[in-house]
């Protein structure tokens, strides 16, 4: 009973403090409002002179490259030449993965399939899904049927 009285005797002796409101920086628009691109920069990487990388050429000088850059003014992008290898396109993501991608002998339209594949992923290694592998709504008495039970069975 002692404490109780000297614990209202502290909260009686308490100064009141005014409590202010945190104003609100951003308001929710059901995600729209705080997302964030998790690539942060493209690096395509290309030869002058080797076959496996025309279809790269062909990409970085078309309208259909310009108006991807324009599209993503967020991400960084990098040209530059690599001679004498095939030709990749890399992924640098915020949590500090890096992802590539090489494409060589593809077309100008897959490689800017690759390049959005890329701009729009999330940079997570890729994660095995534990757990079974047969999904039901009734599981079985018996398990998970194999051809190699039941023994051999002579016709």
């Amino acid at each position: 009973m002692e404490d109780m009285s000297s614990f209202e005797e502290v909260r009686d002796n308490e100064v009141a403090m005014p409590l202010d409101a945190v104003r609100a920086v951003s308001t929710g628009r059901n995600g729209l409002g705080a997302f964030i691109l998790q690539c942060k920069r493209l690096d395509f990487h290309y030869c002058d002179s080797a076959g496996s990388s025309r279809g790269m050429n062909a990409f970085l000088k078309s309208p259909s490259f310009v108006a991807f850059s324009k599209a993503n003014p967020q991400i960084e992008i990098l040209v530059s030449p690599r001679p004498r290898r095939h030709p990749v396109i890399k992924g640098q993501y915020i949590n500090g993965q890096e992802k590539a991608i090489c494409v060589k002998n593809l077309e100008a339209k897959e490689i800017l399939q690759k390049a959005r594949y890329l701009s729009e992923a999330s940079g997570e290694l890729a994660k095995k899904i534990r757990g079974k592998n047969v999904v039901s709504t009734n599981e079985s008495v018996r398990g998970i049927w194999s051809p190699y039970h039941g023994g051999i069975k002579d016709i």
